[in-house]
């Protein structure tokens, strides 16, 4: 069966037409600058529209779909009713949820007939404890608003622990595996026995590890001091701790770590101030997942920075074990999140048959 798999980004049409159950890829492509000034690509109708130009015969197609709250909790066959769901999402995901349902409409139109299969990047971590989603807040907010931990890059996360189990040759119910997603966006996950039982992301993508631009863990009254002292909007702020922060705001330079790390070599104070912060808060969930799980059997790298920065792995590394007497395998494995969102649309429609 070919298999597409679309990631619609704002303004790009990622993706990868799979022969499955093979797993074997046919063709893959990205259509960027999407409804951009001159750009030739008008909306995502047409962008989608090119990408068919180029493939034939799909049978099935997949989609990545980042926020599914606590509604989607499995990979869901599409239809009227769940796109009026993952519309009510958008307002926790205003970034992500528009774009993934437009690529959904598009193909909706021009694929009709053509089942279509929701992925959820939330759904791999609806397995944590209440204790590890639920914030310090008024409960309240969590009943009325669903205000919790949701966790992002699941699907990436799910992908290369299933990868580390096959890779040692020992089942994923008898392994502590930590999995770090490390690129522009930056995750970890505790995975116990097979399921996330906490990540470092939260309600938003914005908690946890020092980003590229985004600022991760902060005291949350520095929110509300810094819009006093500046005068800024909500919007405003969002964009200072969304696309202001991070590497690129400590370091005044940029959040390509190649760039940081160049600078730093060459003497950089504050490129190597935004290195040392980036790697510390990485050590220090990986310690904190550690304990959570009483132990860890594997430390797994994944994505841009994960897989092709060993200064920066060997760095989180050091001394990250020494109270341990068995020390964990450590494992760098390319990520392939187009490929997990075939398995499990291929798996939703045997179960639906």
């Amino acid at each position: 069966m070919k298999v597409l798999i679309i990631n619609s980004g704002s303004s790009s049409i990622k993706y990868k037409l799979f022969d499955m159950p093979k797993e074997a890829l046919i063709s893959k492509g990205i259509i960027e600058h999407i409804g951009e000034k001159g750009s030739k690509v008008i909306n995502h109708h047409s962008g989608l529209e090119m990408i068919l130009d180029k493939i034939d015969g799909v049978e099935l197609v997949g989609h990545r779909v980042v926020h599914g709250a606590e509604e989607f909790r499995r990979p869901v066959l599409i239809d009227d009713n769940v796109i009026h769901k993952i519309k009510q999402c958008c307002a926790i995901a205003p970034l992500h949820n528009p774009a993934n349902l437009t690529g959904i409409l598009a193909c909706k139109k021009l694929l009709p007939g053509i089942k279509q299969v929701a992925v959820f990047d939330t759904a791999f971590h609806q397995t944590l404890p209440a204790y590890a989603y639920i914030y310090g807040l008024p409960y309240y907010y969590y009943q009325k608003f669903g205000i919790r931990k949701y966790g992002f890059h699941g699907t990436s996360h799910e992908y290369v622990a299933h990868e580390a189990g096959r890779i040692l040759k020992k089942p994923l119910s008898r392994l502590k595996i930590i999995t770090c997603h490390l690129g522009n966006g930056c995750s970890i996950t505790a995975v116990n026995k097979g399921k996330s039982v906490d990540t470092s992301m939260g309600f938003t993508p914005l908690e946890g590890l020092v980003m590229g631009t985004r600022c991760g863990d902060i005291d949350p009254a520095l929110v509300t001091h810094i819009m006093h002292q500046q005068q800024l909007t909500p919007g405003q702020m969002e964009k200072l701790l969304n696309k202001e922060s991070g590497l690129k705001g400590i370091s005044g330079i940029s959040n390509d770590m190649r760039m940081l790390d160049a600078a730093a070599r060459s003497g950089n104070k504050r490129a190597r101030l935004a290195l040392d912060i980036f790697i510390y808060r990485i050590k220090k969930y990986i310690g904190a997942y550690t304990a959570a799980m009483a132990g860890c059997d594997v430390l797994v790298f994944t994505a841009g920075i994960g897989e092709n920065q060993k200064n920066i792995r060997d760095k989180v590394c050091v001394g990250i074990f020494a109270h341990l007497k068995i020390k964990p395998r450590v494992l760098v494995i390319p990520t392939n999140e187009e490929l997990m969102i075939a398995r499990k649309a291929m798996q939703l429609i045997k179960e639906t048959r």
